[in-house]
C-alpha cells in the first residue's frame, strides 16, 4: 500500500509495541493502525489504561485531508484533547487510524495510548468541543469583566444556583428598586 501522508513510501508490516502490529511507511515513518489490531493489543496491556493528563506537545500535523490507504476515501481529522490543536486521521470505512511519525509517542506521553479507540468516538469529540467552548466563554468573560470581578460574580452565581430561594433572590437583584411597590 502507498503511504497516505508522503505518497512516496510504502507501508510494510511492523510493530509499534510488542505484539502491536501496524503498517509503517518506509518514507515518512507514519503508521497505519487497524482498530481491530489495536483493541487486541490493548486487551493484553491493561497498563495503558487512560490517565487524565494535559496534552501540550504538538507535532507536525498535516493540514490537508489524507486518503485512507485501504479504501481511498477521505479520512476524518479528530482532535485528541482540548489542550492541543493536534489531530489524528481516521477512516471509518475500514476502522483504521493514520498516526504520523511521533504521534504514538505523543499518545503514550499523554496517557492516551490506552484510549485510541475512545478518541474516535463522537462522545469524546463532543466533550472536546464543549470544553473548548467553555474555555472560550471563560476568556471572553474575563476580558469583559476583569479577573477580580469575574471571580466574584462566579462565586455569587454558584451560591445563587444552589440557594433554595434562588427565584426570589434573582427577582430582588434584578429589580430596579426592590424597596418600592411602584417598580
Amino acid at each position: 500500500m502507498e503511504c497516505p501522508k508522503c505518497q512516496t513510501g510504502n507501508l510494510t508490516l511492523s510493530y509499534l509495541e510488542l505484539f502491536f502490529c501496524v503498517q509503517t511507511c518506509n518514507g515518512c515513518g507514519g503508521n497505519w493502525v487497524l482498530i481491530e489490531d489495536y483493541v487486541k493489543w490493548k486487551d493484553q496491556h491493561p497498563e495503558y489504561a487512560y490517565i487524565d493528563v494535559d496534552v501540550t506537545e504538538d507535532l507536525d500535523d498535516a493540514v490537508k485531508a489524507l486518503l485512507c490507504p485501504s479504501s481511498g476515501l477521505i479520512m476524518r481529522k479528530l482532535k485528541i484533547a482540548k489542550e492541543t490543536s493536534h489531530r489524528i486521521d481516521y477512516s471509518a470505512s475500514v476502522g483504521g487510524v493514520w498516526l504520523d511519525n511521533g504521534e504514538w509517542q505523543l499518545l503514550k506521553n499523554s496517557g492516551l495510548a490506552g484510549s485510541l479507540n475512545t478518541i474516535l468516538t463522537e462522545h469524546w469529540q463532543l466533550k472536546i468541543r464543549e470544553q473548548r467552548t467553555e474555555d472560550t466563554f471563560d476568556m471572553l468573560y474575563r476580558t469583559k469583566f476583569g479577573d477580580e470581578d469575574y471571580d466574584k460574580v462566579k462565586v455569587l452565581r454558584e451560591w445563587l444556583q444552589s440557594h433554595p430561594q434562588k427565584s426570589d433572590l434573582r427577582a430582588f437583584l434584578l429589580a430596579q428598586d426592590p424597596y418600592s411597590v411602584k417598580r
